[in-house]
């Protein structure tokens, strides 16, 4: 197989599609594991440029991670990549009992050598910026910053109360965070700024990304830090829109990739086990758009309540066999979360995205689906266990959404083998976006 540009470990599956579309987009062929993959699955794809793997560490404990974490880094070390990234939300939203960045950022140290760790989180072809260390997100048309952001102010697991992100790194690690700001970056001395970084030998280097200029001069700088040793590379998609800007002005990636259009699909499932406002929206626009919406008690999933779930998978059938999409649904908005009511319950949010994931491998099976939905990151990354799929590649993006593109499933099963399945994060895309994906285009 040849050496990739470079290697990815998503902490959810919403989010390592992220990655695979940015990468997609730019001509770069990128495949996603979801597990590490057997020698066959990897041959499949020996032509990649890109190799990824889809975890689940953003709803993850540190413990879990000091278990999990080193082997599938190990792996992608062994790939022989210059620079292996370690994908994170461009929201940043973490804590030090779950997701945590910070104990990711020591792993990875470990793993590829006691080198810094380049950060990177700003994107803005998603509505994120940093600037002077801190982040910025936009919502419905405005900027925030993101202690102040009306959803991940009040994220129901890990809600952003600090939006300078050394300050917020600095409650789930001890390693100090450098920053290279956007001042800096887009200075005559930048290279010798970063290199008196270096020379202090920081844990982490926070690189600031606030319009096209500084990204561009940011993935510069991301490969000579590469080129020092920072072989592990911590960040949101926003480290691939920036190497990929730069690789595209010196000459090493050519024209953008073209893709087929999508045609319509007759009928498609839509699980959701999403919070957000923002599916709350594209559910209701869904519902008015000739999907039936189906609700879903979480706690059912929770606790494996078969006739519950059992009566909610026949409704959703008798109304995919009359030709109707359906979006089955666990929440509408952060007010019916019921997240506190389930938070004595251990794993109980990843039986939910079990449980909607079970639901839809059987819809798909046994009617035959050709295209479906899985909302919420989290649900996601527990969903698409379940449908037996162990890569994706990128089928279709959808440039004003971007971040959650149809993707193309692989499976050794017949009847996920070709689905065509789009993974949307809580906070992406507009009101139309399931009706979109039905719809094609």
């Amino acid at each position: 197989m040849t050496t990739p540009l470079l290697a990815f470990y998503g902490d959810d599956l919403t989010g390592s599609t992220d990655v695979m579309e940015s990468l997609a987009m730019r001509g770069i062929e990128t495949v996603l594991f979801t597990d590490v993959p057997t020698d066959a699955q990897l041959a499949r794809f020996a032509g990649a440029a890109a190799i990824g793997l889809a975890g689940t560490s953003r709803s993850e404990t540190p413990d879990w991670m000091d278990r999990n974490l080193p082997d599938a880094f190990r792996w992608l070390a062994a790939r022989g990549a210059a620079i292996t990234h370690y994908k994170v939300c461009s929201t940043f939203d973490s804590s030090p009992g779950v997701g945590s960045i910070g104990r990711a950022a020591e792993i990875g140290r470990a793993v590829f050598g006691e080198r810094p760790v380049p950060l990177l989180v700003g994107a803005p072809q998603l509505g994120r910026w940093t600037a002077f260390g801190t982040l910025f997100a936009r919502f419905r048309g405005e900027t925030f910053r993101i202690d102040r952001h009306p959803v991940m102010s009040r994220h129901p697991v890990t809600p952003m109360r600090e939006a300078d992100l050394r300050l917020h790194l600095a409650g789930q690690t001890s390693l100090d965070v450098a920053l290279l700001d956007q001042l800096a970056l887009c200075s005559p001395d930048a290279d010798a700024r970063l290199d008196a970084i270096l020379a202090a030998d920081p844990g982490l280097v926070l690189v600031d990304v606030l319009n096209g200029e500084t990204q561009e001069a940011a993935g510069r700088q991301l490969e000579r830090l590469a080129e020092a040793g920072c072989r592990f590379t911590v960040g949101s998609s926003g480290v691939e829109y920036a190497l990929t800007a730069h690789w595209a002005r010196t000459g090493r990636i050519g024209a953008p990739a073209a893709f087929a259009p999508l045609p319509a699909a007759g009928r498609i499932s839509v699980v959701s086990g999403s919070c957000s406002p923002t599916t709350e929206r594209q559910i209701r626009h869904a519902g008015a758009n000739g999907f039936e919406t189906i609700a879903l008690d979480p706690r059912a999933l929770v606790a494996g309540d078969t006739a519950a779930t059992e009566a909610v998978s026949a409704r959703a059938e008798a109304a995919l066999h009359a030709g109707r999409s359906v979006v089955v649904h666990t929440a509408m908005g952060p007010d019916s979360d019921l997240g506190a009511a389930l938070s004595d319950t251990a794993g109980a949010r990843h039986a939910i995205g079990r449980g909607l994931g079970r639901l839809q491998a059987g819809l798909v099976r046994r009617l035959g689906l050709g295209r479906a939905v899985i909302a919420g990151g989290d649900t996601s990354s527990h969903a698409l266990r379940q449908l037996a799929v162990h890569a994706l590649t990128t089928r279709l993006p959808l440039p004003d959404t971007p971040g959650s593109p149809v993707a193309l499933a692989h499976s050794d099963d017949p009847a996920f083998d070709g689905l065509e399945i789009a993974l949307k994060g809580g906070q992406v895309g507009d009101d139309d976006y399931f009706s979109r994906v039905r719809d094609g285009g």
